[in-house]
């Protein structure tokens, strides 16, 4: 089974490399021992790397907001004047091979929003937001909030999962008790909302203790193994789309700060973008 590079943790790593033929093996123990403790050795495996997963999706999902957020009206600027050029050669040559490539270009450029769109983010159901109050009245506009979790945010997810993974219950009803509580912890990562993090630890930690894990035969065991190993390679194809998709890629190259890769395509943007409005202007001087 391979797995992909970037979702890895040392910790995933290491439970990844520990398969149940690796796993401690004890002369003296009896079978069943022996399996309880693979399976325990690959829940711990299918845990650190879904932790892992999750981490890069989410980190995935907040860079292509801020890329949207930051670069779309550049790339949106790009494309109209690039469908403004090929219409202004076309006027020049008159060519019906430019005049084709014209209509192709302006096809391109992204429709005018309409009205609710216009007013997406502006305005709800209460009136306008702060934000666009603010900027109407001239006041100082407060920056948008920064979406990509913190370190101790990181810290106390990884924390969570561990703990009340639903891989780790012992039944039915603890399972979706478990399935309840990661869902509210995915939700408050995904806000990078490290105070609710942190209460959600405390209230983890205040419930109810699962009960120790009690002898299963083998056949449930080698069934749970298999299973294990299934969940693993959905998540390795998960992880794969995500490294492989174009936002991903671009992650990659600025792990550690892609606010500063954000910047970096920003100047490359508006320099390519100066270079069209000079061609625009002299084009447009030629056919006047």
């Amino acid at each position: 089974m391979s797995y992909a590079g970037q979702v890895t943790t040392p910790e995933a790593e290491q439970a990844q490399d520990e398969t149940p033929e690796q796993a401690p093996q004890d002369g003296g123990a009896r079978p069943e021992e022996r399996l309880e403790k693979a399976v325990r050795a690959a829940e711990q495996a299918l845990i650190e790397y879904e932790i892992a997963v999750e981490t890069f999706r989410v980190e995935v999902e907040n860079f292509s907001r801020l890329h949207h957020q930051k670069l779309g009206p550049m790339y949106a600027r790009l494309d109209e004047l690039d469908a403004l050029i090929a219409e202004a050669v076309a006027a020049r040559s008159g060519d019906p091979e430019d005049r084709r490539k014209a209509a192709e270009a302006r096809a391109r450029v992204l429709p005018m929003p309409g009205v609710d769109e216009l007013f997406h983010g502006w305005m709800d159901g209460d009136g306008l937001l702060p934000e666009a109050a603010a900027m109407l009245t001239d006041q100082s506009v407060r920056p948008p909030q920064r979406v990509r979790p913190s370190d101790e945010a990181r810290k106390l997810y990884r924390e969570l999962v561990r703990k009340a993974h639903p891989d780790l219950a012992q039944d039915e009803q603890e399972r979706e008790r478990r399935d309840a509580f990661i869902a509210r912890v995915n939700a408050a990562y995904g806000r990078g909302d490290e105070a609710l993090l942190r209460e959600l630890h405390e209230e983890w930690d205040a419930g109810p203790v699962p009960d120790e894990r009690r002898p299963t035969p083998s056949e449930e065991l080698y069934a749970r193994l298999e299973w294990l190993a299934q969940r693993k390679e959905l998540l390795s194809v998960v992880a794969r789309e995500l490294e492989e998709s174009a936002i991903g890629a671009m992650l990659k190259l600025a792990p550690d700060d892609p606010d500063r890769l954000l910047d970096e395509i920003a100047e490359q943007l508006l320099a390519q973008v100066a270079e069209r409005e000079a061609e625009l202007e002299q084009l447009r001087g030629r056919v006047t």
